[in-house]
């Protein structure tokens, strides 16, 4: 498989995931997992061929998402951009477009998860033109505000303000002309649909895609590891509102169950698709073949 695009339909909808690259977190385990036990963790951490005490880097993907539902083309999250370490293929969303004859013009509605850097920064080039000229920008209403007013800055973490607030403040006033916000749960163009999904930050969106009795949900930071899936209680240390984030996974993980969508993660394992199985309160991951 090739280790940056990926094909795959939804229905009758074309979809191409691409990795923007990859960024190597140091302390993973007091990042994804603070609230996890130790002996549980190790247990669980050594499926994934990982020694808990040796565990000092997380390689995490930056994985985009691009939809041509043959009435729109669409592209779920925008990466690092021109910010990214290009040593890591970070900011190579671009490149992976133009590989499949898809110019940036031709993008015609964005749609941003979440103000983080690693969703947002791909949206302005080292020029400060749009990289998408012709796009809309869609946002949950809350996640604007928050990070358009004084709440961001008296809200995030000490330990995380200064980056995240650097990136909104350069990302998203060129936007604000373009941008369309959700208030409730409806589509966004046709056969894609805007799911709240509150906690990771205060207005994250998780874009549900449908055609032909299929579905994929793109669940952004909802869900950053697997291992988030069957415990979705283990919160991340950058989560704003860690019991609201529980709250938020355990529903869309029952709703992916009963309506059997696909995930699919921008930090899980390239390509970031999976399954999910198990029931309506305890759940397992199976990524595709």
């Amino acid at each position: 498989m090739d280790p940056w695009k990926y094909s795959f339909t939804v229905g009758d909808f074309k979809c191409l995931a691409i990795n923007d690259g990859y960024y190597p977190y140091e302390r993973p385990a007091k990042l994804l997992f603070p609230a996890a036990s130790p002996e549980n963790l190790k247990t669980e951490l050594k499926r994934f061929n990982i020694q808990l005490n040796r565990w000092e880097q997380w390689l995490g993907p930056y994985n985009c998402l691009f939809v041509d539902t043959g009435l729109n083309k669409v592209l779920v999250d925008t990466g690092m951009g021109p910010g990214g370490d290009s040593s890591k293929g970070q900011g190579r969303l671009l490149a992976g477009l133009a590989e499949e004859g898809i110019a940036p013009g031709d993008i015609e509605t964005v749609i941003i998860s979440h103000a983080h850097p690693d969703h947002l920064c791909g949206n302005i080039l080292a020029d400060g033109q749009l990289a998408f000229p012709g796009a809309s920008f869609i946002f949950w209403k809350e996640e604007w505000e928050f990070w358009t007013t004084s709440r961001a800055e008296e809200e995030l973490p000490g330990k995380f303000k200064r980056n995240l607030l650097s990136c909104a403040r350069q990302q998203l006033p060129p936007l604000a002309e373009r941008v369309r916000l959700m208030e409730r749960e409806e589509e966004i163009v046709p056969g894609i649909k805007a799911l709240a999904a509150p906690g990771h930050t205060p207005g994250l969106m998780v874009a549900a895609i449908a055609s032909g009795g299929e579905q994929v949900f793109c669940v952004s930071d909802l869900l950053i590891h697997p291992l988030h899936v069957e415990y979705p209680e283990w919160y991340s240390a950058i989560d704003i509102d860690p019991e609201q984030n529980i709250a938020s996974r355990r529903r869309i993980l029952r709703k992916a169950l009963v309506e059997k969508a696909l995930l699919f993660g921008f930090h899980f394992p390239f390509p970031g698709l999976g399954r999910v199985s198990g029931d309506q309160n305890k759940w397992h991951w199976k990524p595709v073949e």
